[in-house]
């Protein structure tokens, strides 16, 4: 009989743990919510009975599911593509340099874009108090490292000053750019009339609309923030790197709009 080796964990073996377990961790993350998760799931079983039939030395079975695995690969980054594009957004995020000396995050090009606190934010709410009392919907895209233009489609250049008539303007229901997405930078908005990619989640309440769905969208392909002022109930949403926060009432909605934008 063989006498098989004691299994050995030091400490290059528990950080390769804890490294696989944070891939695995940020892979369900992104995919949670999604048809993608189903597929995710099963590719990880298969991989983990190949493992086994591979401690076992069943070669045979462990030769046909490595060919899977293999071939499978070039599948994978089919599939997964726009998880793929979420997962590279997340490592070159800005909370992962949240620690960094500000010399390094200005090199890197990740210094945050400020609005003005005084007349650009009180233009802003004033504009949106407006349309919500008109009962109008809002979707607006508020731009920090990455640029959102790439998976933006139908924009129209504006380049103006924020200003409360702009907002009661461009979302009016008589506007051919109403039932598009605004882009702000700084305290002026850049274009407007955008189509926003939609996210492919499943498992969002039966209340968001087209709104919520393409700011969850744009959240999770690039690091913007998206506000939406919904038609119908007159509320506030926030979607920031995948996740939304609704129900925000308009009193705390610069508050909650400043935190969104400066955290990392």
């Amino acid at each position: 009989m063989i006498e098989q080796p004691a299994l050995h964990l030091g400490p290059w073996q528990i950080l390769d743990i804890l490294a696989v377990a944070a891939i695995l961790y940020q892979l369900y993350r992104l995919t949670r919510g999604t048809a993608a998760i189903r597929i995710f799931l099963g590719i990880l079983a298969i991989y983990l009975v190949y493992q086994i039939v591979d401690a076992l030395q069943m070669r045979m079975l462990a030769e046909v599911l490595g060919q899977f695995i293999g071939v499978g690969v070039i599948a994978l980054l089919i599939v997964f593509q726009q998880e793929l594009r979420q997962f590279l957004l997340l490592i070159g995020n800005r909370q992962l340099l949240s620690g960094a000396p500000t010399w390094v995050q200005r090199m890197l090009g990740r210094t945050a874009v400020q609005m003005d606190r005084n007349e650009a934010w009180e233009a802003l709410r004033e504009g949106l108090e407006e349309c919500r009392k008109r009962g109008l919907g809002a979707l607006l895209v508020f731009k920090r490292d990455a640029d959102p233009m790439p998976v933006v489609t139908g924009t129209r250049a504006v380049d103006a000053k924020i200003s409360s008539g702009l907002m009661v303007a461009l979302f009016e229901k008589a506007s051919p750019l109403h039932d598009g997405a605004a882009c702000i930078e700084g305290d002026r908005l850049t274009w407007a009339g955008g189509i926003l990619p939609v996210t492919g989640r499943i498992d969002l309440p039966s209340q968001f609309g087209t709104r919520h769905r393409a700011a969850l969208g744009i959240s999770e392909q690039t690091d913007a923030v998206a506000l939406v002022l919904s038609e119908e109930t007159g509320t506030y949403s926030l979607a920031k790197e995948g996740r939304i926060t609704s129900r925000i009432e308009g009193a705390k909605l610069v508050e909650r709009l400043e935190e969104a934008l400066a955290s990392h």
